[in-house]
């Protein structure tokens, strides 16, 4: 019995993040393609369709006349009442995973509840006079275990230090699943994808 509960526990272990990764991307890849579903009824179709849509909209947005009239466009709806608040907040939360005002590129340890307790955090902000706190405090974000929340310190620069030693891809895996990442491995992994992609 002992061992069937073994190879039962190994089998949930290997079956469980196959089957969580397959169910998520099945729910984007279905919400997606339902988009235009009432219009293709052809099951994938949708999700192409959008899919190469997304990448002509980014490629004419290199255009400098087309970049001119997304900045004309973004402008006014920064401006418009109501709009604006949504608008903003759903750019500045995409852009800070990606893009050229990308917000969780420098991974930091915050000494936040005790003197010897330290949680991993992003450094987001580290200028707080617009708060008038001077320009002693800085703004770290910390990630919740399994979730999709989190919340945001405003620390003194004494209480953070940078981390040099992992990415800052690898910190928020590391948090995100609540530290049961095997640093090592993620390290060695990171490694060996730099000497691939170096010539």
């Amino acid at each position: 019995m002992k061992k069937i509960f073994r190879y039962f526990i190994q089998g949930i272990i290997i079956l469980a993040p196959i089957v969580v990764t397959v169910g998520a991307l099945y729910w984007l890849f279905n919400k997606v393609d339902s988009i235009l579903r009432p219009y293709l009824n052809i099951p994938g179709l949708g999700f192409i369709i959008i899919v190469l849509f997304v990448i002509l909209v980014g490629w004419i947005s290199s255009n400098f006349l087309m970049g001119s009239f997304i900045s004309f466009f973004d402008q006014w709806m920064e401006r418009t009442p109501v709009i604006k608040f949504i608008y903003s907040s759903t750019k500045d939360f995409f852009e800070s995973f990606a893009g050229d005002k990308k917000k969780f590129g420098k991974a930091v340890l915050a000494n936040v509840f005790a003197e010897d307790v330290w949680i991993i955090g992003f450094l987001t902000d580290e200028e707080m006079e617009k708060f008038e706190m001077g320009g002693e405090k800085v703004a770290v974000y910390v990630p919740q275990a399994y979730n999709f929340a989190g919340q945001l310190y405003i620390l003194p620069r004494e209480k953070v230090r940078k981390i040099d030693s992992i990415t800052s891809g690898v910190a928020m895996k590391y948090a995100v699943t609540g530290g049961v990442v095997d640093l090592d491995a993620e390290r060695n992994k990171h490694e060996l994808r730099s000497d691939h992609t170096t010539p």
